[in-house]
């Protein structure tokens, strides 16, 4: 097995969930810790990752929104300091196409997550490494790991929407 570096300054873990059932609000953690290792990086199947995200680094953009998110009411960040992810399998779907199914912990709880993942191809950097870019999908409910906040809208909606999408867009090289 081949062990690959994040390159984090191009690489992005981010989630969007729908506001008052009219718009789209956007975030990313800012700071994380990844480890992947795999025989072929074109065929990931026998690949091992893992994420380790930090709770107080996620931002949208709006201060007192992140303060609010890292609180009780949401992610409770000095209780549950970190998000994190480990792969169980993946398997081949159709050409650049892949399954990665895994444990995705949140405030203590585990629950098993697919993300479905592009290979977008390799590429040299101006350094002669051989760089390689990989984008990510999944979707959970955030009631199942505790994120429960929420409140009713005259109009009958909910102020935030219980589905979060997660979207995560990798450039990785050999180490």
């Amino acid at each position: 097995m081949k062990k690959y570096a994040i390159d984090y300054s191009h690489s992005t873990i981010g989630f969007s969930v729908r506001h008052m059932m009219i718009s789209q609000i956007h975030g990313t953690f800012e700071s994380y810790h990844a480890e992947l290792a795999v025989s072929d990086i074109v065929q990931i199947q026998d690949a091992k990752i893992s994420f380790s995200l930090i709770v107080a680094s996620v931002s949208t953009k709006n201060f007192d929104r992140d303060v609010h998110l890292v609180s009780p009411d949401f992610f409770d960040a000095d209780v549950y300091p970190k998000i994190h992810f480990e792969s169980t399998y993946i398997e081949k779907l159709e050409n650049n196409k892949f399954a990665i199914h895994g444990d995705l912990t949140i405030k203590n709880i585990t629950k098993a997550v697919v993300f479905t993942t592009v290979y977008i191809g390799s590429s040299m950097n101006p350094w002669a490494q051989e760089v390689h870019g990989f984008q990510s999908r999944s979707k959970i409910d955030r009631r199942d790991f505790n994120l429960v906040y929420n409140a009713l809208l005259e109009t009958g909606g909910v102020l935030i929407s219980d589905e979060i999408d997660i979207v995560v867009d990798l450039e990785i090289n050999l180490l």
